[in-house]
């Protein structure tokens, strides 16, 4: 089996060439403007924020070994209690008292305690905490059309007396409701946790995107009432050296649709579709901040670098062409800015938005593509429209559907090939020397019908020689009947000519004139020949040489010389056999050959018995036995009078070859 070549990319060149590059110029400024313009909207920062959910959760990031530990409040625990919630403060005093025990280095209670309950529970929890323990606060905003008030919850001024540090648990949402930056407070009840344990003393990144560490249930998690007593219920030394962050947190992570309180969406939530309870996203902002992860946005000069440099390179990916390399060379860029972004987050501590460079590099390659493929479009169209004025409009359909049809370079092909000549038409060439315009329009409306013919049934047209026209079936596309199409196309043809005749007729008559009559001889030989284009390698034409080809054309020469509009090779007529009914009129010896070849032509109405007369007749002829008075000539011209004009030939010959 061969290895076929692949084609190459057509490139545009010259002047084409030039102006396809000014307009890649104009469409990438185009972008550049567009995408500085998209970049202010909202919603462009939400798919920003998006992206890097996705790349900062890409490699599935968990908790360290020896980071916070969850109490929750869970519904273990609840069932275990059998409470109404709120639990008694004095149970919070119990949970603090047990965890100091197992050496737990900072507790933070995720839980508002700003209003008074009962002195006795008051009381028990102001004795149990200490500065080693972090409450939780809240700070609101409400806004009213008169003016916008901030309100702020902290717990019971006495637990702070006693010792205990106020953090605010507020988290800052972005636009799509989803958790991804540390909160602007240096109060916050995170950053809290980390001044208490002795973590950090420097200012903390408030505003930073955060790096989140698994879904819900990610960081190590015990029931509240395990808490309550770990000597029994828990390993040996788990709280030991560790911050421990109490707060509400169900076992079943809540759905993103149905919500929950103190629950809410992480970069997490795009892969499972479930809210983060509060106090693990406390542990979470703690983590950052602990282990200095928070990650930086890139600022408006590296951003707007990156899509210009997006920006080039897709103009250099599509500068020449486009084509199949052009999506494999997109895909690899597109998983480039991906991939750098990523290492970004890991590596740096900065994140770039892929988003731009992105959309840049897409509206560019793909904007640029789109041009070229109408362009391509158009040009098809052109070729089309062109290649349409020699073959049918349905090859050409059935080509431009599927071009490896058409073969390029030479092949050999079994053709029909068919030469048209009108008789008698340099005659009328000459009578109307003085008249151009006239001559011109007549030939216009002589070949415009044959040539239609011809392309309605199918044929292709290989050049017109003054009045005579050339035309092959078989090539470029396959037609298992070619002998059939020429042979009714060359019938079709004389149709034609006789209502060219009859509108020529009419409009003599109208202006007193005598109209020209004319006739045609149509020659059809079908054979085996070399077909393709053929020319020089600036200039070629879609044709057919051989030996086939010249037999045709002396067929339409001799057809005069038997009283015949059509004459047929051997094995054209071996073929239409069974359509039409041809008859033999002769063998003959055309120029360039030396075995006679037998010629025919097609008949339309002869009864059985005259046809074996002429088979008798034509038997007689080649015998050399046929005389001039023989009765048979007459005969068959009557019986059939389509080749009555031959059998006066043929008696002339025998006449002037007798006075010999």
């Amino acid at each position: 089996m061969r290895a076929q070549k692949k084609p190459r990319q057509v490139r545009p060149a010259g002047g084409q060439a030039e102006s396809r590059r000014l307009r890649l110029l104009v469409l990438s400024l185009t972008v550049l403007i567009a995408i500085s313009l998209l970049s202010r909207l909202p919603a462009w920062s939400l798919l920003e924020l998006r992206s890097f959910d996705y790349l900062s959760t890409v490699d599935d990031p968990r908790p360290t070994p020896g980071g916070p530990v969850i109490v929750a409040i869970d519904e273990p625990s609840l069932a275990d209690i059998n409470a109404q919630w709120p639990w008694p403060r004095s149970l919070h005093a119990q949970l603090i008292t047990q965890l100091r025990a197992a050496g737990a280095r900072v507790i933070g209670l995720d839980i508002i305690l700003a209003e008074p309950s009962t002195p006795e529970n008051d009381n028990a929890i102001t004795n149990a905490v200490g500065p080693d323990v972090v409450l939780a606060g809240d700070e609101t905003v409400i806004e009213t059309p008169q003016a916008t008030q901030l309100i702020r919850v902290t717990p019971l001024q006495q637990l702070t007396e006693a010792g205990a540090k106020t953090g605010i648990a507020s988290v800052d949402l972005s636009g799509d409701g989803t958790f991804r930056r540390i909160p602007a407070y240096e109060d916050g009840f995170a950053a809290t946790l980390a001044k208490a344990s002795g973590t950090i003393s420097a200012t903390l990144p408030a505003g930073q995107l955060i790096q989140s560490f698994g879904p819900a249930r990610s960081y190590p998690t015990v029931s509240y009432y395990q808490a309550l007593d770990p000597a029994h219920l828990l390993p040996p030394d788990y709280f030991k050296g560790r911050v421990v962050l109490v707060g509400l947190s169900l076992q079943n992570a809540p759905v993103i649709d149905k919500g929950s309180v103190d629950a809410f969406a992480t970069p997490y939530t795009v892969h499972t579709g479930t809210l983060t309870s509060g106090v693990e996203i406390q542990a979470t902002i703690y983590d950052n901040i602990r282990r200095g992860l928070s990650i930086e946005e890139a600022r408006l000069p590296v951003v707007a670098a990156c899509i210009l440099i997006s920006v080039l390179l897709a103009a250099a990916t599509v500068w020449r062409s486009t084509g199949w390399l052009t999506i494999v060379t997109s895909a690899a860029a597109l998983l480039a800015f991906a991939a750098i972004s990523f290492a970004g987050i890991r590596l740096a501590h900065i994140f770039v938005s892929p988003l731009g460079p992105t959309v840049a590099y897409i509206s560019v390659v793909f904007g640029q593509a789109a041009f070229d493929y109408a362009e391509e479009r158009r040009n098809k169209r052109q070729i089309i429209r062109a290649f349409a004025q020699y073959i049918s409009p349905d090859l050409v359909r059935r080509l431009s559907q599927d071009p490896s049809q058409l073969k390029l370079g030479g092949e050999r092909r079994t053709l029909s090939v068919l030469f048209s000549d009108v008789r008698g038409f340099t005659t009328i060439a000459e009578t109307l020397k003085d008249d151009p315009e006239q001559l011109t329009g007549l030939i216009n409306r002589l070949l415009t019908p044959l040539s239609d013919v011809v392309m309605d049934h199918g044929g292709t047209i290989d050049k017109y020689m003054g009045d005579c026209i050339m035309a092959f079936w078989n090539a470029p596309l396959d037609d298992p009947e070619h002998a059939l199409h020429a042979v009714k196309a060359s019938l079709a043809m004389q149709a034609a000519i006789s209502n060219l005749n009859r509108e020529l007729e009419r409009e003599a008559a109208a202006r007193g004139g005598k109209p020209h009559v004319l006739k045609m001889g149509v020659g059809i030989n079908t054979g085996e020949c070399i077909v393709g284009n053929m020319g020089s390698t600036r200039r070629f034409d879609y044709s057919c040489l051989g030996d086939s080809v010249n037999l045709a054309s002396r067929l339409e020469g001799a057809s005069k010389n038997y009283g015949v509009a059509l004459l047929l090779g051997e094995e054209t007529a071996r073929l239409v056999a069974g359509t039409y009914t041809v008859v033999e009129l002769d063998r003959i010896i055309v120029k360039g050959r030396t075995v006679p070849s037998p010629v025919y032509t097609v008949v339309h109405k002869a009864e059985a018995e005259a046809l074996a007369a002429h088979r008798a007749f034509i038997a007689a002829k080649y015998a050399g036995t046929l005389a001039p008075s023989d009765p048979a000539f007459d005969r068959l011209a009557a019986d059939i009078p389509e080749l009555a004009g031959y059998y006066v030939i043929v008696r002339e010959a025998l006449v002037e070859s007798g006075e010999e």
